[in-house]
């Protein structure tokens, strides 16, 4: 069954009688078209009940057409008006099921056209089918793995004292490219105190010797699959005491947490049971941040790995387990692998040594 037929059959489930996606992982993830986000609309109107119609611009048919899509298409030109087009094809739906990503000023326009429509979220719908990847969609993300694993794999190229976070930065993202991936979502090397800042990027900061490297990369391959991996260096030098202290903390937690995820067990489990031993060490209070996100289609989907989620993991949801410890204005460390749920267990995706890596 197709991936549009199964949102159709949970629409009519919830009592939504039509779900509106505009461009976006979740249009890709019904359709297999990757629309660019235009200023003029492109909309796949999904009954819950009947044929759907993927409404495009005129001069956007050819690559909806090439792109494959097992659905109608309708295409308007530029005199014309796409919401009323959408209206025609909603009919006199009484409620229906706006992607998450809409544009306000869409959702905005689509209510002036259906008046009589009550509208709902419909993301949470197509979130019920994403969040168990099919073994296609493994395949893809292990894929991703692999290729990420290859960039870390040759950190030893580029990540050295005396370079700027900014110049490693470079040769890091054109090896995402050159290992496999399509395009470069972000890339992260904090160095020294810049480690301290989960989400730091890349500054001209020149890394010094001895100092602890965080680097967080992801990229997305052909397939519309993301990768996303941590891991830690030491441009040279020796280690301070401190910070192997906390790493060999780090090390056990994470390494716990990935034997605990599988099939059955909560979300807020996985993040519990590393929280614990951050926290039995004394380091609670600088690890600020949940476990872990899911992964597919994007870089941060459902499930959240967090704390307080009492969601029971399943066969094929795929997620992050990185826990982190953060000294301010010092360093900091993050170990991230990406997981997917197995029938019985837990595959992980990401195999590059864990430990610190002394460059």
């Amino acid at each position: 069954m197709s991936r549009w037929r199964k949102a159709q059959e949970l629409a009519a489930s919830r009592g939504i009688d039509a779900l509106l996606v505009t461009p976006g992982a979740d249009l890709r993830y019904l359709t297999g078209y990757v629309a660019l986000p235009l200023e003029r609309l492109t909309c796949l109107v999904l009954p819950a009940q009947g044929d759907p119609t993927l409404v495009v611009p005129a001069l956007e048919r050819s690559a909806a057409v090439a792109s494959g899509v097992d659905v109608q298409i309708e295409s308007w030109g530029e005199l014309d008006d796409p919401f009323a087009l959408v209206a025609s094809l909603v009919g006199d739906a009484a409620t229906v099921g706006v992607d998450d990503h809409m544009w306000a000023s869409r959702v905005f326009a689509l209510r002036s056209a259906l008046p009589q429509a009550r509208q709902v979220l419909g993301g949470e719908l197509v979130q019920e089918l994403r969040i168990r990847k099919e073994a296609d969609e493994v395949e893809a993300l292990r894929e991703a793995g692999l290729a990420i694993d290859r960039v870390h794999s040759r950190m030893g190229e580029w990540l050295r004292h005396g370079r700027t976070e900014r110049e490693v930065g470079a040769d890091i993202a054109r090896a995402i490219i050159d290992e496999g991936h399509v395009t470069v979502d972000f890339v992260i090397v904090g160095s020294g105190p810049n480690g301290a800042s989960p989400h730091h990027e890349l500054s001209d900061r020149v890394i010094q010797e001895g100092d602890p490297v965080v680097v967080d990369i992801g990229g997305t391959t052909s397939a519309g699959y993301c990768s996303d991996s941590t891991r830690n260096y030491l441009a040279g030098g020796t280690v301070p005491g401190l910070y192997a202290e906390a790493y060999a903390v780090l090390e056990a937690a994470q390494q716990a947490q990935r034997e605990h995820a599988r099939p059955g067990v909560t979300a807020a489990s996985v993040d519990a049971v590393g929280r614990g031993i951050i926290g039995d060490a004394g380091y609670g209070d600088l690890f600020i941040h949940r476990t872990g996100h899911g992964i597919g289609q994007e870089t941060h989907e459902e499930p959240y790995i967090v704390e307080g989620s009492d969601l029971v993991l399943e066969e094929g949801m795929a997620f992050s387990i990185e826990p982190g410890i953060y000294f301010e204005g010092q360093f900091g460390a993050r170990i991230e692998d990406i997981a997917v749920c197995t029938a019985d267990g837990l595959e992980v995706l990401n195999n590059t040594p864990r430990q610190l890596s002394v460059l």
